[in-house]
């Protein structure tokens, strides 16, 4: 029989060069598509991550002012002949910042006797440094307030012929709500108020309110005792104010302990700042509300950064103000510009760096931005 014929040892050669390139090909094709998805992913993440923490810092800021009285909230001060608030600073939250409200244009903490819907940061967060070693300016914090509308608090009186078992005490120590009908019940069945809420008491003596931080809650019966975390409680014996003494009534020119109808409201005071303590290679976009514990809304973020346009009557008005411009207010702030920078949280697989990039956007703050040219 003659011998069948096969492959020689040449053609088998030649046929496993062949296929081991074309593998070759098809897993470096593999990989790098592999590192390309990964890239995009990465960019994707950084995207959301920007997105959903910029999302929230554009719902605070659109609701910030509402409810709060034109020209600010009273703090409780002594002022001295530079009219700068002498007695306790008003704590600003978070606490792990360690700042302190600073009135317009001045250096000194506490320097200030009202206490506006938006306070510009400039500089007062952490400087970022990547593992890269780049690194980011003093990034910025903003501290914003607006009324809890979703209560029916502020449309009831605490006291009054309306409500007559409701009392404040002389000393601003306390306020005991009536829970008849038509006023106003605290706990499960009515209106939850929990120790750290800020609430806004007013009445005919002092429309536009002061601010007091609840320390306890017992039944009807709110406490407000001195030692609060933001320094507004407990300051009514030796300052007239923003204290509970400016919503009494006066027996020869002085406060007499009794109070007409008055109305509260609650107030979310809330800051954003970024954290890189917590994790330093993944720095985070923080959302503190008074001084609770503040919860994160975005992670690995670099840099964070306001600037403040503003309406003084001045032709330009000034805009893209780090903060606020000599002779004007934080009252005068009409929109907000935010920038947002972000890197990833890993290298990018192909040029073993890291992938950067950022969002910014304009706010105009609704409750704040319509003002009357004529007045």
């Amino acid at each position: 029989m003659k011998k069948k014929s096969g492959f020689t040892l040449v053609e088998m050669i030649i046929a496993m060069a062949v296929t081991m390139i074309a593998l070759a090909a098809a897993v470096l094709a593999f990989k790098d598509s592999t590192k390309a998805n990964t890239n995009v992913t990465q960019s994707s993440d950084m995207s959301d991550n920007l997105r959903a923490g910029l999302n929230l810092v554009v719902q605070d800021l659109i609701q910030t002012g509402t409810g709060i009285p034109t020209g600010g909230i009273s703090i409780p001060n002594t002022i001295n002949a530079a009219g700068c608030n002498i007695g306790l600073p008003v704590n600003r939250p978070p606490a792990v910042l360690g700042k302190t409200f600073q009135g317009p244009n001045s250096t000194t903490p506490g320097c200030n006797v009202i206490l506006p819907a938006i306070e510009p940061g400039n500089g007062l967060g952490p400087t970022v440094t990547s593992p890269d070693g780049t690194s980011s300016p003093a990034t910025d914090i903003i501290t914003v307030m607006y009324a809890d509308n979703t209560l029916a608090m502020v449309q009831k009186p605490i006291n009054g012929a309306a409500c007559p078992a409701g009392s404040i005490s002389a000393t601003g120590l306390t306020i005991t709500f009536d829970s008849s009908p038509g006023c106003v019940t605290l706990g499960a069945a009515g209106i939850p108020v929990n120790p750290g809420d800020l609430l806004m008491i007013y009445n005919s003596n002092n429309p536009n309110g002061i601010l007091q931080t609840v320390t306890a809650v017992s039944g009807q019966t709110l406490t407000f005792s001195p030692g609060d975390a933001f320094n507004l409680n407990g300051r009514t014996t030796t300052e007239a104010n923003g204290t509970i003494l400016s919503l009494q009534n006066l027996t020869a020119g002085k406060p007499n302990g009794t109070y007409p109808g008055t109305s509260c409201t609650r107030i979310w005071m809330i800051t954003y700042y970024l954290d890189n303590t917590t994790d330093p290679k993944h720095p985070r976009l923080m959302r503190a509300v008074n001084f609770n514990t503040p919860q994160p809304v975005a992670e690995t973020l670099e840099n964070l950064q306001f600037a403040y346009n503003f309406a003084d009557g001045s032709s330009p008005a000034p805009v893209n103000q780090f903060s606020v411009p000599a002779g004007d207010t934080e009252n005068q702030i009409r929109s907000v510009n935010i920038y947002m920078g972000a890197r990833s949280t890993t290298t990018a697989a192909m040029s073993n760096q890291y992938v950067r990039t950022n969002l910014a956007t304009q706010v105009a703050l609704r409750s704040m931005a319509y003002f009357n040219n004529y007045k």
